[in-house]
């Protein structure tokens, strides 16, 4: 299988993305290796704890590098550091991964929400997620809006991803704000900054949507004590970094 070399980044880029707090990298990972690594989720999600086992949004599988070989190298995969550090300008290491699949016809969509407020984090510099489609994913099959430049908003509380008023009670003035839709062919990625809004559509279509998210914060963030299902039972010391082998430091090469 033919690996698709890393990607360099240009200023352009960088500072499109540190400004709409997202960016598309097409073809990070080479279609046959979408192919592999979609295969590899479909069977790895068959055992799997589902953490989203209530919902009708969506099916969330944390943490699937720890119990699966072939998607432990895509969370580890050296391309989505050296991106992922580009764009941040921090040292940073993993938060988690997961498997998110919206199963077809799934009815829901992913509200309006920022991913940060539901960490138990403090201290961090940046931190952003690298959402790779295992799959073709048009609108039609529950790709993702954002709300460009949002990510300046650091102190909202949690939002409801099942409530499409939530966030907006949370920011009123968001509601009026440009708003980006970005489909993504398999092995596509967006980057996108912890506190940018975002939702995605519902699976309109016969088949899954399948995609592999990895998730990297700040290598300095301190950890809080707040209850996270990453988090919790592990020991780690209130008001310190997350230094454990399941937040490793990441590597560009």
């Amino acid at each position: 299988m033919t690996m698709i070399e890393p990607k360099i980044l240009d200023d352009e880029t960088i500072s499109a993305y540190r400004r709409d707090g997202v960016v598309r990298i097409g073809g990070i990972i080479g279609r046959a290796e979408a192919d592999r690594f979609r295969d590899a989720a479909s069977a790895a999600v068959r055992t799997a704890a589902d953490n989203a086992a209530e919902s009708a949004i969506f099916n969330q599988y944390v943490n699937i590098w720890q119990q699966d070989p072939v998607l432990r190298e895509l969370t580890l995969d050296s391309r989505l550091a050296k991106v992922a550090t580009a764009l941040a300008g921090v040292p940073l290491r993993l938060w988690h991964d997961q498997v998110l699949i919206k199963s077809p016809h799934n009815g829901a969509a992913t509200e309006f929400h920022q991913d940060a407020p539901y960490w138990p984090h403090a201290g961090s510099r940046h931190a952003l997620s690298a959402w790779i489609a295992l799959v073709d994913v048009p609108v039609e099959r529950g790709c993702m809006t954002f709300i460009p430049g949002s990510q300046r908003l650091r102190e909202l509380r949690k939002q409801d991803l099942s409530d499409s008023h939530d966030l907006f009670r949370a920011a009123p003035e968001l509601q009026w704000e440009e708003r980006l839709t970005i489909p993504l062919r398999a092995g596509d990625c967006t980057f996108h900054n912890a506190y940018l809004a975002h939702s995605a559509t519902p699976n309109l279509t016969d088949d899954p949507r399948v995609a592999h998210v990895a998730i990297f914060i700040d290598a300095d963030t301190t950890y809080t004590g707040a209850p996270h299902v990453v988090t919790d039972g592990l020991g780690l010391t209130v008001g310190e970094p997350l230094e454990h082998e399941l937040f490793p430091r990441v590597s560009e090469g």
